[in-house]
């Protein structure tokens, strides 16, 4: 009988925030696990964040062929070779794959692949094989779901989007969240005839209204086709493509179609219930502000347990994790002020509060510009760059920026740092302006557009 190895940290799932945590853990002397059924580098790297935002660099280079004219270059004739940046996409992802196993080596972190599951508390069984901790951790993140209509599960998820060798003629892209506006942004600028179907009224909620607002004019400016407040029955396959059944009994057609519904916590076959680990009414596995399950060894970070899933916060859980178990030093994330972007084109990003959301706390001042950007100013697009800072009247802090524009991803970041530490008002507006910039209007806003209470 083979002896079972001992660990202090078993980590199901190497994405952002497992590699983040393991890494951490061991840092402190930990011995540590990490085993992963997949790739190395999680949904970001490998299946979302970074792809999709070289997908999107792709998507803009039309932009530029298009308007270098009216700066005084000559034409030049291109097309778009989708195989070909698959195959860039793929030897750029492998490298960083590399780069991750590297990492954790010179950590020694101890690096298996296969499905894990949870025997007991603390035991985890790969492929038959058994490892025994004193701690265990989940990280193993989302994935797409497929329940929303019947014949859903026919439809591309964004992972298929990502590894295409040639380009559909037309796209049915159902949803309205991250997924479905970026992919809709940039398919649409590599020549795809998009159609985008949701439920509600605006896509991306959460987002602050006018950046709704904002993304609906910009979306269609670039060809796309909305469809809103419309009620999904059912999509079937058809000889030229795909149809999508509406429940008002109109259908719509396309070559293929994107499912962009929404992500599900991924805990399919972990034998949760063999421990009695309590998940939510979404499948999310229920933590408190440490990170730490109803199971007193058993912890969980980032997408799983569904609170903001983005991958710097999983990375920043994972890491608070460690400090607290391992480094003596208890410690929780905040998830309030967490600055997100949807990059579409052009891009959004939002730090704070959104406009909404102050007015209930109480008096509130909203400062906007609007502006057509300068690198727009020879060509004919209509584009324009829209700001906005929600202020507290009472104590003048500033709650909340709001962008919709180029490079808004960038700024946002940068003014992040401000809102965080507690700006005012009057902090922006003693700060000198960098001329000529698009960001230079956040210092340049003095009177309110809008006020409440």
């Amino acid at each position: 009988m083979k002896k079972i190895k001992k660990y202090d940290l078993i980590t199901i799932g190497a994405g952002s925030g497992g590699i983040a945590a393991s890494r951490r853990a061991a840092s402190y002397g930990a011995k540590v696990l990490l085993i992963e059924s997949n790739r190395i580098g999680g949904t970001c790297v490998l299946r979302g964040c970074i792809p999709k935002k070289l997908l999107m660099y792709a998507s803009d280079m039309r932009s530029l062929f298009d308007e270098a004219s009216a700066f005084g270059w000559t034409e030049v004739p291109s097309i778009f070779d989708v195989a070909r940046w698959t195959q860039s996409k793929d030897s750029e992802l492998s490298r960083l794959e590399k780069i991750y196993r590297e990492m954790l080596e010179k950590s020694e972190v101890q690096l298996i692949s296969g499905h894990a599951k949870l025997v007991d508390q603390n035991t985890v069984e790969v492929d038959g094989r058994q490892y025994q901790t004193e701690r265990i951790l989940i990280a193993t993140g989302g994935s797409p779901s497929t329940t929303a209509i019947p014949g859903l599960e026919q439809a591309w998820t964004s992972d298929d989007v990502l590894q295409l060798g040639e380009l559909p003629s037309s796209l049915l892209i159902l949803g309205a969240g991250y997924i479905a506006v970026e992919f809709a942004s940039i398919l649409s600028g590599l020549g795809i005839q998009i159609s985008m179907v949701y439920r509600g009224d605006l896509p991306l909620r959460g987002f602050d209204e006018d950046l709704r607002h904002n993304a609906i004019q910009n979306l269609e400016a670039h060809g796309v086709k909305l469809y809103p407040n419309s009620s999904m029955r059912s999509l079937e396959r058809t000889v030229n493509g795909f149809s999508l059944n509406l429940t008002n009994s109109s259908t719509l057609h396309a070559q293929n179609v994107l499912n962009a519904t929404g992500r599900s916590p991924n805990i399919w076959n972990l034998n949760l219930e063999s421990v009695g680990l309590k998940t939510d009414e979404y499948g999310a596995i229920s933590v408190d502000a440490y990170s730490h399950t109803n199971i007193e060894n058993i912890w969980a970070i980032g997408d799983v347990t569904n609170r903001v899933n983005l991958t710097p916060v999983a990375i920043a859980e994972g890491r608070a994790f460690a400090d607290t178990e391992f480094g003596n030093n208890p410690s929780q994330v905040n998830h309030t002020n967490v600055s997100s972007a949807v990059f579409c084109s052009p891009p959004l990003a939002s730090i704070g509060l959104t406009e909404s959301q102050a007015q209930k706390i109480g008096p509130t001042d909203i400062f906007t510009s609007q502006f057509r950007p300068m690198k727009k100013s020879f060509t004919k697009s209509e584009e324009r760059t829209y700001m906005k800072l929600v202020v507290d009247r009472k104590s003048n802090r500033v709650l909340g920026a709001h962008m919709s524009g180029a490079d808004a991803p960038e700024i946002i970041q940068s003014l992040a740092i401000a809102i965080t530490a507690g700006a005012t008002k009057q902090d922006f507006d003693k700060t000198m302006a960098l001329h000529p910039t698009s960001a230079e209007e956040f210092v340049l806003m003095r009177e309110p557009t809008r006020t409440y209470g």
